[in-house]
């Protein structure tokens, strides 16, 4: 499953993530991913349901926090990302995009 929160802020900010890595933190070397349940917490979907939230928040002036294979995928999808946006971190993937 899929987590989603869409956070109203300047512009609107929305945090996906895989929902077995909430609340973890990882490292390599000096960088850190860290998915925090304080940002990251939010509504529960499947993937069908991830792709329809991404493409209505795509038309917003809207920053993305992704982390997570399935949500990566998800984003993809949904076509709001490029496979060379994507980095990794103890091969979690994750992006940040500003659309």
């Amino acid at each position: 499953m899929i987590i989603v929160r869409v956070i109203k802020s300047a512009r609107y900010v929305v945090a996906v993530c895989d929902s077995e890595l909430l609340g973890k933190k990882f490292e390599e070397g000096k960088f850190q991913l860290d998915v925090k349940e304080s940002f990251f917490l939010g509504e529960e979907m499947n993937e069908e349901e991830a792709i329809l939230v991404m493409n209505r928040m795509s038309r917003e002036d809207a920053t993305f926090y992704i982390a997570g294979k399935d949500s990566i995928n998800a984003a993809l999808k949904a076509g709001i990302i490029e496979k060379d946006s994507i980095k990794k971190i103890q091969n979690i993937p994750y992006t940040l995009i500003l659309l």
